[in-house]
């Protein structure tokens, strides 16, 4: 093998790095945008359906036991709207062992315990 050929696979090889790295940033902005618009829909439904309750911490939870399609799915009702069925999935979601645990949690500790 040449210093050559030895030289343009070391380039290769750091220039796909660097792009997956790229690839892998570009991604974790699109999850991150798309968590906050679910958690906005999710602020909402959190808000109506359980008035007087601050939101933001039961949102928390129900976008973290969520899965990546429900997130997307409950993200895209920022743009066209919340229906029934948006609502429905947020309740749903809520009720998961994993998202009841996480708000007993955190109403614990904003009752100061």
């Amino acid at each position: 093998m040449t210093a050559a050929l030895t030289y343009c696979r070391i380039v290769t090889g750091c220039a796909l790095i660097i792009a997956l790295s790229a690839c892998g940033a570009a991604q974790d902005v699109a999850d991150t945008l798309a968590r906050d618009r679910a958690k906005q829909v999710v602020n909402g439904v959190v808000a109506e359906r359980f008035p007087g309750v601050n939101p933001a911490p039961v949102s928390d939870c129900i976008i973290d036991a969520a899965s990546a399609g429900e997130i997307i799915s409950i993200a895209s009702a920022s743009a066209t709207g919340v229906t029934q069925s948006t609502a429905e999935e947020v309740v749903e979601i809520a009720q998961r062992p994993e998202a009841v645990q996480c708000i007993a949690r955190n109403s614990i500790t904003l009752l100061g315990g």
